[in-house]
């Protein structure tokens, strides 16, 4: 290895056994298990080294470290990271408003970018609000700042809700 190189590592549990967990629970218990460590967080916020923070129905706050593991090829924070972050906010904002054995995913999704992302922007906060809650879709907002309330991205989105 390089004096360049660096090495991570990172382990998780299986997303399915979560997965099954959460069909037997209202969506706001899941995820505050998630929080309280009584179930393991999904691998993507292993991966991208991101947690959930705060939930209560209808909003869901998520936290990061920009870190070098997020960086594109020219020295900032990639582009998926706010988005990925925004993403996970705004859809844990709508799955904390749904019954027992019900679902949803992403259907579409808009995230403007506001200001660049470094490893020196110290950490950030992604609060996903939920804005409208149908029987087939829910519509929720999310904004991305750092600890002074300063913007870096904000977006929307509309998700499907899947019943069983």
């Amino acid at each position: 290895m390089t004096p360049q190189e660096r090495t991570r590592t990172h382990t998780w549990q299986d997303p399915l056994a979560s997965a099954q967990a959460a069909r037997g629970l209202k969506g706001i218990d899941f995820l505050r298990k998630i929080i309280a460590g009584e179930l393991p967080a999904p691998p993507i916020a292993h991966t991208l080294d991101y947690a959930l923070l705060e939930v209560e129905e209808g909003r869901a706050v998520f936290g990061i470290r920009p870190a070098e593991i997020h960086y594109n090829p020219i020295g900032m924070v990639h582009g998926g990271i706010p988005c990925t972050l925004l993403d996970s906010a705004m859809g844990c904002a709508v799955h904390s408003t749904l019954p027992a054995g019900v679902g949803y995913t992403t259907l579409e999704l808009k995230v403007n970018i506001v200001k660049a992302i470094g490893k020196d922007t110290g950490p950030l906060r992604a609060e996903g609000k939920l804005i409208h809650a149908g029987r087939s879709t829910a519509v929720a907002e999310g904004r991305l700042v750092d600890e002074s309330g300063r913007l870096y991205a904000h977006a929307t989105t509309t998700c499907m809700i899947l019943r069983a």
